[in-house]
């Protein structure tokens, strides 16, 4: 009977320890993976982007002014951050151009003012300032109005990306 019940308490350490080695094990992985991660990815510089009217330029769009905030350079090309100001009045036969954007990650945040935009399969959503939206990889989308004082932060992954008109 002793022999049964060491054998029996045998298999229960020996059975305890599977789980702790298996996530010891999913903890080597899961740090090899960030360890591989963090080796293709460029080292990443200090930059400061202060507000200057001077620095909104002419960007993607005729109706908007953009300022670049410099994380494309300080990211090796890894994030793109700019300010968007829509220049008023709002024109639908310039803006409304349903379109989208081949990119891995993007961010928009309400700096001032309001938009209205549409986007396929979600319908149409209308964002004031401090709201916040994440636009997944290719979704298409319009603007279908915007205040005269629109302002918007964009985030998005990569740095470098393309645009498809589709109209």
């Amino acid at each position: 009977m002793a022999k049964a019940r060491k054998k029996v308490q045998a298999r229960r350490r020996s059975a305890s320890r599977k789980p702790a080695g298996r996530k010891a094990s999913a903890r080597r992985t899961a740090k090899a993976k960030v360890k591989a991660r963090t080796k293709t990815r460029p080292k990443h510089k200090f930059t400061v982007s202060h507000h200057r009217e001077q620095d909104f330029d002419q960007g993607l769009r005729t109706y908007a002014k953009y300022r670049d905030l410099g994380l494309a350079p300080a990211t090796g090309g890894m994030v793109q951050a700019h300010v968007i100001r829509f220049i008023s009045p709002f024109k639908p036969e310039d803006v409304s151009t349903p379109h989208y954007h081949d990119v891995e990650f993007q961010m928009i945040y309400v700096l001032k003012g309001w938009i209205k935009s549409e986007f396929e399969g979600e319908g149409v959503h209308t964002f004031n300032a401090g709201s916040c939206w994440i636009q997944p990889p290719k979704i298409k989308h319009a603007v279908v109005d915007y205040s005269d004082d629109c302002e918007l932060l964009e985030i998005v992954l990569p740095a470098d990306f393309e645009t498809v008109t589709l109209a």
